[in-house]
């Protein structure tokens, strides 16, 4: 048979098995012609647990099909730049998003691209509208913690994991509010090394993230990267109070309300009044009050129990917890339906899972770790009116994962 025949007949056997649905010319698990998102498979065949998760459905996840990548948004930058490394992203009132890079990033010159600002604004449709940020300025950041909050009057609040501040920028740029010091530190002599103090009322220690009240203008600062806070400043900068505390080992394994072990890297208020606090090594969501009480813990299960956690030192003392059935929180998220019915929670698995926000119960997930399109690695979570879901990492780029059907 000729080569030329036997092309044909390839094609024309390719074609029939993709019509079928037997066979995908994209990697598993990123089937675009069937929508689905991040390796999103009824199971996990290469999980050596599955059986046992089989055995034990409460911890398997119902892997949703309601949210499907879109490979392309966002579209390419002007400019010659390239997107750098972005860890941070949040939404405004008209679905701009707006994304934050690392400060201390700089693109290789062999490269032929350069970054951009730190700050990029982007359209509903991924398109560069705006960008601005001077990095000498803005919180500074190292690694892959950056906060990006957008309040009810379309401010942008930004706070850093490498800094002693959070500040408040208009929707332009032009900066409003600083609180804390640029450079020092809530802590024993003032340094980023020194012994944290958790006591400050006027300086802050790597904060992580920011929420604020729409109701009065408080804000609500995860003084967390360096100390173990919540602490709420007025409209002006004003302290008015704080609650959290280091945790210990035991602590944080028993799931007491109020301590916080290694990383508070999420915080999200919601319409009633509540605060979601998300404690990366204490695996848990630790719900609040406004005014600091103690209400209730949310987790999420691991995907791979056999895989072990990694473990933070604080003053000598090991305290990250043994708790081997239950994800780290790397994001936290509220559904934009008038009840916000429902937690987005990210983990280090690559995992997006949807949870019950009343009762605490994780319904569904997608994702898998990795780098290619439609895969996860999470440094920053954000969410449309929509429900479309925006997830950015320092080492990763930007996806959005389109919301397209109910769960």
């Amino acid at each position: 048979m000729k080569a030329g025949t036997i092309f044909s007949v390839l094609v024309v056997i390719m074609t029939w098995s993709i019509v079928a649905g037997m066979w995908s010319p994209f990697p598993y698990g990123e089937n675009l012609l069937r929508g689905q998102a991040a390796r999103s498979t009824a199971a996990f065949p290469q999980d050596p647990y599955v059986k046992e998760r089989a055995a034990r459905a409460d911890t398997v996840p119902r892997i949703t099909t309601k949210f499907h990548v879109d490979p392309w948004w966002p579209k390419p930058l002007p400019n010659d730049w390239v997107f750098g490394a972005p860890v941070g992203v949040c939404t405004d009132s008209k679905d701009h998003v707006f994304i934050v890079e690392r400060t201390d990033a700089e693109a290789a010159p062999w490269q032929g691209n350069t970054y951009g600002p730190p700050v990029l604004e982007l359209d509903p449709g991924g398109n560069l509208v705006s960008s601005w940020g001077d990095p000498s300025v803005l919180p500074a950041t190292v690694g892959d913690c950056c906060d990006c909050y957008v309040d009810s009057a379309d401010n942008i609040w930004l706070g850093g994991s490498n800094d002693g501040i959070a500040q408040k920028y208009s929707h332009d740029g032009k900066l409003l509010l600083q609180i804390g010091a640029k450079g020092k530190f809530d802590t024993s002599d003032g340094t980023a090394k020194g012994k944290a103090l958790n006591a400050s009322q006027t300086l802050l220690n790597k904060p992580s993230a920011i929420a604020a009240d729409p109701a009065n203008g408080d804000v609500y600062i995860a003084d967390g990267m360096g100390n173990r806070r919540v602490v709420v400043f007025d409209r002006s900068g004003k302290f008015i109070r704080q609650f959290g505390r280091q945790a210990t080992k035991e602590e944080a394994e028993t799931g007491v309300g109020g301590a916080f072990t290694a990383q508070i890297d999420n915080l999200v208020l919601s319409n009633d009044g509540l605060l979601y606090v998300g404690e990366r090594d204490g695996k848990r969501i630790q719900v609040f009050d406004k005014t600091g009480n103690f209400k209730k813990n949310i987790s999420v299960p691991r995907r791979r129990r056999e895989l072990q956690t990694q473990v933070y030192h604080r003053e000598g003392l090991e305290i990250a917890p043994t708790i081997p059935d239950k994800a780290e929180i790397f994001g936290v998220l509220l559904s934009r339906d008038k009840a916000q019915k429902y937690l987005y929670v990210g983990t280090p698995e690559g995992l997006i899972w949807t949870v019950e926000r009343e009762s605490g119960k994780p319904i569904s997930a997608f994702g898998q770790r990795g780098y290619s399109t439609g895969e996860i690695r999470i440094s920053g979570m954000a969410i449309n009116s929509n429900g479309d879901l925006i997830v950015v990492a320092a080492n990763r780029g930007i996806q959005k994962f389109k919301a397209v059907g109910e769960d």
